[in-house]
């Protein structure tokens, strides 16, 4: 069997607020590229991306079997983030746009975009995964040594996730 390439993912996922998306399905250069968009990559932890998906079974027992036969069920998404907070700081004017954009009530989608690096602009045919959320509270992480000050925050999902979506090119 020929080796298979691997992808890293250090330096090669961009994760964007953007405000308002109207096809979930098909979101837009145009709309992950415009006014509002925040990019928070930069903002987010090494493990402070927690987006989840599981699938509930749904369990389908048979008179004539020994077997419990399974189809698939409700899907659950979660999300929380972990982002660098640089509230009360010397840098919270200029660097502190997750923390002012994530506040508790807010609405946003994020997205994201694996296997590209985080440099590159976003195009069309890029697949990316849409999930719409609304923010809930801030928590602080508990101060440590040789560490940040950072937040938590589970995002509540809100609408149909959309996972590995081509980026459209029209507006």
């Amino acid at each position: 069997m020929p080796e298979i390439p691997s992808t890293p993912s250090d330096g090669n996922v961009k994760v964007l607020l953007v405000p308002e998306i109207a096809d979930t399905s098909a979101p837009t250069v145009a709309e992950l590229t415009g006014e509002g968009v925040i990019d928070i990559s930069c903002y987010l932890t090494g493990d402070g991306l927690n987006l989840t998906s599981d699938q509930a079974a749904i369990t389908d027992e048979r008179l004539c079997t020994t077997q419990v036969f399974e189809k698939p069920g409700r899907k659950t998404n979660t999300a929380e983030v972990t982002y660098i907070d640089n509230t009360n700081s010397a840098y919270e004017t200029d660097s502190n746009e997750a923390a002012e954009t994530l506040v508790e009530g807010s609405n946003h989608h994020i997205v994201t975009r694996r296997g590209v690096s985080y440099e590159t602009e976003i195009e069309s045919a890029q697949k990316v995964s849409v999930w719409p959320v609304q923010a809930g509270m801030q928590r602080d992480v508990p101060a440590e040594a040789n560490s940040v000050t950072r937040t938590m925050q589970k995002l509540f999902v809100t609408g149909n996730v959309r996972q590995k979506v081509a980026v459209a090119s029209a507006a």
